[in-house]
């Protein structure tokens, strides 16, 4: 019942619903468009034109984009903007030594072609307040898990009732 109510179309449970809905609403909105899904750790990420478009809620409090960090620095999020993200504005110290674990990048991104490039699609929402933020742009993830914008620009939020 718990997917009713978050109105998806998977089976999980309201949080995970919740999870599942960002990546369904960016599909409805971007397939007239003429994207193509492409199955990332089963979610539809939709590509567009040579760039596959990435939801991110950063926040649960209405604070900017600038403050966006990503809950652990391995995994499919931390790859796929290590990968398919911008150029660093500052290249890494390289002293030489030789990595002695290498580096393995999440499996399903070799379903994204190498040329792709990521935009995130980030917002801070919470469930008393709804989508207080909504911004669009390029980032590239920094050891620290933060994520340095490129380039980013707000979206309109769509007008909402207010509560009486």
């Amino acid at each position: 019942m718990g997917h009713q109510g978050v109105d998806t179309q998977t089976l999980e449970a309201y949080g995970h619903g919740l999870h599942a809905a960002q990546y369904e609403e960016l599909a409805t909105g971007l397939e007239p468009l003429g994207a193509t899904p492409v199955r990332l750790q089963g979610r539809a990420v939709m590509v567009i034109a040579g760039h596959v478009l990435y939801p991110i809620r950063y926040a649960k409090a209405d604070v900017p984009v600038t403050v966006a960090r990503l809950r652990r620095a391995a995994g499919l999020r931390f790859d796929l903007i290590r990968r398919h993200g911008p150029e660093p504005l500052q290249e890494e110290l390289d002293l030489g030594l030789q990595d002695t674990h290498a580096q393995e990048i999440h499996g399903d991104l070799s379903r994204l072609a190498p040329d792709v490039s990521l935009v995130l699609v980030a917002y801070a929402c919470s469930m008393d307040r709804g989508v207080m933020r909504l911004e669009w742009g390029i980032a590239e993830v920094l050891p620290d898990r933060c994520l340095l914008w490129h380039h980013h620009e707000p979206l309109p939020l769509p007008d909402r009732p207010t509560l009486a």
